[in-house]
């Protein structure tokens, strides 16, 4: 659900009272084989009283459900899902244990089946492909033994997808297991019948001629399209299943960068404790080279900290006490003691993993269009392949009619892939949700990259936003008979006991120049004026125009660059030193430095940026210039900036904000994608749809290049899935067969279908190598 939805959806009906309190259930859910299986659970899990929203994800074997306390709970769903024939858990402790274990159990069982399989299916093979001119492959007793061999891959490389067949079927539904399960066992169970009752059809094959399986016998046999369907069709989930697990790379990465254990202070005495036992208010200690464990603040000690894996910042980030750290970072020198803020889920790796995994396990709406086809899919193809038995026996002259409809019905049934429709969606979002978070953007799910590569106008707060937030000095303008480091020692000498973010700029201007300061003296504030105090036997006032014409000064001295000020947006601080005029300070809020280039990749993109501010118009028309944003809106309410937004969506525009504070939250809301600052506020992170955590603007070009990249890898997936399919289902049909003579084989068949899966995952997997640039 959109920023935007959550606002004009989700409001409560007036009748419903009281409202329900609604939890959320993530669950691992086991034994699925293809999309049509996540279908069906979600179809059960729907269907359960109180349960108000059901999700699941096929490539990440997770379910995702919204129901209301009191009316559902955890083991009423996981009983659902269990009488639909899957297993289910929630969520273990352990995330790790969540990502790796389902996906990597599964390659473990498929690669042990394949073995098995293709092991004894070879030398059936080598016997259906030698046509009876090899002598010691030609004897009396091969069917005999085509059955020994074939028989275990049947039951155990083929037995889930038998299994799975029966479960579709105890539940009227067919699924891509059906076609298999039909098609291997046609196959298998025509060949046993010939096996044991080899004279029941020997009319058949006096004139049908010797097929691949025939050895020592008229009756041809299809041991070999069973197997090797099977062994096939078992490659294939292998090395989807691998190719799946590749796109948890990102997830793993994260994993990689919690801590085990951290060492705190104990009673007085330093003590080393696993990770998960460290409280908020424990006294951590780090030495260099150290992973920091836990959240907290720095109490003593300096060092640089490595937030590359976290932020994607490749320099190391100078921290001292008062400073934040975070877990999963790297101490790079100096040792220090913080104290833990946040531990456990709470971190912020652990937030930062929660949203990827809950925007990997969510679904874009693309992807109704390939669920729905799909879920006509299977039984269609039943049909067409019974229609192609039928056609087949009925229209073709002779003997051969029924070799020649078995083989087509049996290659309708395998090459059909409904499983390539159902990946095509998830696994893009899967992997692009993982790359955004390697790139500093997190993206809370697969409906927000849909929007986002559709938004044309771009609304950008300023405060925070498009500048750093905080006022620096930008110019010192002295007197005659000053000079600007003479002037600007004086007056942060004077400033050093004021709290005014002004007067902190000035102080911290003067230390970057490394100035030295003097004590100040009976320093006094006055409030709208400024401040004034004793400097070296010096009378220092600092402060606005009304603080100069209460001493009877004027700036005409100064008057172009006080001008100047005005005009470019720029703050003037009046310095008059024993009751004359010394000079004028400029202090301003500077933009971001990233700042112009994101705004003009954004332009080049063809997106409307617009700034929004609460400041006055002098000061907003004058970033706007430095900027080259064309459109400002100044003087704005945080009410109004929802009003300004909701006025560009009735104009149908998509719109996207991009904000930082606690004002900016209920705008980040109404637009259609809310983009938070990763230094902003908790407010406004929980109201954004994507969080850029390096709090780099150009990471919303990112974004965006992200979205419309995994939309076109969507469409080519679901292009490639459907021509698949239209192309050739009707080749396996024969229906080019009077013509051409093509005759597709069930084993063709089975290759082309493990393929077409296996080519949209792969297709998928380029977006892990996804780089966006601002040319």
């Amino acid at each position: 659900m959109s920023a935007h939805e959550r606002v004009h959806g989700m409001a409560p009906s007036p009748a419903a009272e009281p409202e329900t309190s609604v939890a959320r259930a993530e669950l691992v859910i086991t034994g699925m084989t293809c999309a049509a299986c996540a279908r069906r659970i979600e179809r059960q899990l729907s269907r359960v009283p109180g349960v108000r929203q059901a999700g699941v994800n096929y490539a990440t074997a997770r379910a995702t459900v919204e129901y209301e306390n009191g009316v559902a709970d955890l083991p009423r769903l996981i009983q659902t899902i269990e009488a639909t024939g899957y297993g289910a858990c929630a969520l273990p402790g352990s995330e790790e244990e969540v990502v790796a274990d389902p996906e990597q159990t599964a390659i473990r069982d498929l690669r042990r089946r394949f073995l098995v399989a293709a092991l004894l299916s070879l030398p059936v093979l080598m016997i259906a492909m030698s046509h009876g001119r090899v002598p010691w492959l030609h004897f009396s007793g091969v069917n005999y033994l085509q059955l020994v061999l074939t028989t275990p891959v049947v039951w155990y490389g083929g037995s889930p997808f038998y299994r799975a067949a029966w479960k579709a079927l105890r539940h009227r539904a067919a699924d891509m297991n059906t076609l298999i399960a039909v098609g291997t066992g046609a196959a298998y169970l025509y060949s046993l019948v010939v096996t044991f009752f080899p004279h029941s059809l020997a009319a058949i094959a006096a004139t049908s001629g010797h097929h691949a399986g025939t050895a020592g016998g008229d009756v041809p046999v299809y041991y070999e399209s069973a197997a090797m369907i099977l062994t096939l069709v078992l490659a294939g989930r292998l090395m989807e299943a691998r190719a799946r697990a590749g796109t948890y790379a990102a997830i793993r990465r994260l994993m990689d960068l919690q801590v085990r254990t951290a060492r705190v202070m104990r009673d007085g005495q330093e003590a080393e404790i696993p990770v998960e036992a460290v409280a908020p208010g424990d006294i951590v200690l780090v030495r260099p080279g150290e992973k920091i464990p836990v959240d907290g603040v720095i109490l003593d000690g300096c060092s640089s900290v490595d937030e590359a894996m976290l932020t994607g910042e490749s320099l190391p980030v100078d921290k001292q006490p008062g400073d934040a750290v975070f877990g999963g970072t790297l101490n790079r020198m100096g040792a220090f003691r913080f104290r833990a803020t946040k531990v456990g889920r709470d971190t912020a790796l652990q937030q930062i993993i929660r949203l990827v995994q809950e925007a990997q396990g969510s679904r874009a709406p693309i992807a109704r269009l390939a669920d729905t086809v799909s879920g006509l899919f299977t039984p269609l193809v039943l049909a067409l392949a019974a229609l192609t038995c039928a056609l087949w026996y009925l229209l073709t002259p002779g003997p051969e009619r029924l070799t020649l409809a078995l083989v087509s019905s049996v290659s309708v049934l395998i090459i059909a892939c409904p499983c390539a429709l159902g990946l095509a969606t998830p696994t893009a979002i899967l992997v692009a949700t993982g790359r955004g978070a390697e790139l500093g953007v997190l993206i809370k799910g697969g409906e927000v990259l849909e929007t986002a590569h559709r938004v044309q106008v771009m609304v950008l707060d300023k405060t925070g936003t498009l500048t750093q937030g905080r006022p620096a000095l930008t110019d010192v303008f002295p007197a005659a008979g000053w000079t600007e480091a003479r002037l600007l020692q004086l007056a942060a000498s004077a400033e050093r006991s004021s709290e005014h973010p002004i007067g902190e700029a000035i102080v911290r201007a003067a230390q970057e120049r490394d100035l030295s300061l003097a004590d100040a003296a009976n320093f006094q504030a006055t409030t709208g004026h400024g401040v004034e105090a004793e400097v070296e036997g010096h009378r220092v006032r600092i402060g606005n125009r009304r603080m100069l014409a209460g001493h009877g000064l004027s700036p005409e001295a100064l008057l172009a660059q006080e001008e100047r000020c005005a005009a470019e947006g720029r703050t003037p601080v009046y310095v008059a030193v024993d009751g004359q005029l010394a000079g004028i300070l400029t202090v301003a809020d500077p933009v971001r430095p990233e700042a112009p280039a994101a705004i003009r990749a954004l332009q080049r993109q063809g997106i409307e940026v617009i700034m929004i501010t609460g400041d006055n118009p002098c000061v907003a028309q004058a970033v706007a210039r430095q900027l080259g944003i064309s459109r400002v809106l100044a003087e704005v309410l945080p009410e109004g900036k929802v009003a300004e937004i909701r006025r560009l969506q009735q104009a149908g525009k998509i719109v996207g904000m991009v904000g930082d504070g606690i004002n900016d939250a209920p705008a980040l809301a109404q637009a259609d994608v809310g983009i938070a600052i990763g230094a902003g506020t908790d407010v406004a992170l929980e109201a954004a749809d994507i969080t850029l955590i390096r709090s780099d603007l150009r990471d919303v070009v990112v974004a965006v290049a992200l979205s419309r990249a995994t939309l076109r890898i969507i469409r080519q997936n679901l292009v490639w899935a459907f021509l698949y399919n239209f192309l050739s289902l009707p080749v396996a049909a024969g229906m080019f067969y009077p013509w051409t003579g093509w005759l597709l084989s069930p084993m063709l068949a089975s290759a082309a279908m493990s393929l077409s899966s296996l080519s949209v995952v792969a297709n998928s997997l380029r977006l892990r190598h996804f780089r966006s640039t601002l040319t």
